[in-house]
C-alpha cells in the first residue's frame, strides 16, 4: 500500500473548508459532491461553475462556500472520496475464499463489485476524468493504478502460487489495463444497454486471458486452503473421520464440518 492510500482518509477530512459536525451537514456535502459529478459529466470541468453545482444540488451558493472555496476543492474532495471507496473495496475482498471459486465465478465476483462501485456518480466521473483530464487531479495519480495491479497480483498469487512473481505481476498488469480500457468506453457511453454489454465483456475478456494460467484444472494440483464454512476462519484441526471422509473442527466457532 502506498503513502497515497494510507493518507487519503485523513486528507479527505482536512480538505473541507469547514467540517460538518451534524448528519445534516454531512449529507449536504455528499449532495454537493454528487451534484458536482453530474455537472462535470454534463458540461465538463472547464465549463462547470460553483453556481451550476449549487443549483444542481438544490442548495444556496453560500452554503456551498461554507465547505468549498472553489470547484477545484470540490473535485479534490471527489478524488479522495473515490480513493476511500476503492480502498474499502480492496479491504473487503476475502481473497482466501474467492480464489477457491471456479475462475468465472471469481472474475464475476470481482467485476460485479467494480461495476457496483462505478454506479456511484462521484467514482464514475473521477475514473473517466482521470483518463481525459489528468491535469485537474490533485491527489490521485498512477500510484492508484499500481495498487490495483498489486491487488490483482495478490489474488493471482494465491490462486496459482506455482507461477513466478514476474508472471503474477504481468498477468495482473494486463488484467487491470485491459479492463480499465473497456470500463472507460462503457462509462463514456450514453446508451445504457451498450454500457451494460461492454461491462459484461470484461468478464469474458479476463476469463479467456487467465484460463491457461488460472483455470479450474490448475487448482487440482495446488493445495487448497481449508476454511470453516460457518465463520470463514482458517484455524482448523482434524477431528477424525465420518463415513470415510475427513472431519474438521473450527477452533474459532467450535463447529464441525466434513470435507466433501
Amino acid at each position: 500500500m502506498t503513502e497515497h492510500s494510507r493518507s487519503s482518509s485523513a486528507q479527505s477530512s482536512s480538505n473541507l473548508r469547514r467540517q460538518p459536525k451534524q448528519q445534516r451537514g454531512k449529507e449536504r456535502v455528499e449532495k454537493i459532491l454528487d451534484a458536482a459529478a453530474a455537472v462535470f459529466d454534463e458540461v465538463g470541468y472547464e465549463a462547470a461553475t460553483t453556481h451550476l453545482i449549487a443549483a444542481k444540488a438544490g442548495t444556496a451558493i453560500g452554503s456551498l462556500y461554507q465547505f468549498f472555496p472553489d470547484k477545484a476543492a470540490i473535485f479534490k474532495a471527489m478524488e479522495l472520496r473515490h480513493a476511500e471507496r476503492v480502498q474499502a473495496f480492496w479491504a473487503g475482498v476475502d481473497i482466501p475464499s474467492i480464489v477457491q471459486l471456479p475462475l468465472r465465478q471469481m472474475i464475476h465476483a470481482i467485476a460485479s463489485a467494480v461495476a457496483e462501485l462505478f454506479e456511484q456518480p462521484v467514482s464514475r466521473v473521477v475514473f473517466v476524468q482521470f483518463y481525459l483530464a489528468r491535469e485537474i487531479f490533485q491527489s490521485i495519480d498512477e500510484s492508484m493504478t499500481q495498487e490495483a495491479i498489486d491487488f490483482m497480483a495478490s489474488i493471482l498469487r494465491q490462486r496459482n502460487p506455482t507461477l513466478t512473481e514476474e508472471q503474477h505481476s504481468l498477468l495482473a498488469e494486463v488484467c487491470v489495463h485491459s479492463s480499465n480500457a473497456v470500463m472507460l468506453a462503457a462509462l463514456r457511453s450514453s446508451d445504457q444497454e451498450h454500457r451494460q454489454r461492454l461491462t459484461q465483456q470484461i468478464e469474458d475478456l479476463l476469463v479467456s486471458y487467465l484460463e491457461p494460467h488460472m483455470g479450474d484444472h490448475r487448482l487440482r494440483g495446488v493445495m487448497k486452503v481449508m476454511i470453516c464454512p460457518h465463520c470463514r476462519s482458517q484455524q482448523l484441526s482434524k477431528n477424525g473421520y465420518r463415513r470415510s471422509k475427513q472431519c474438521y473442527r473450527c477452533k474459532e466457532c467450535g463447529k464441525q464440518f466434513v470435507v466433501q
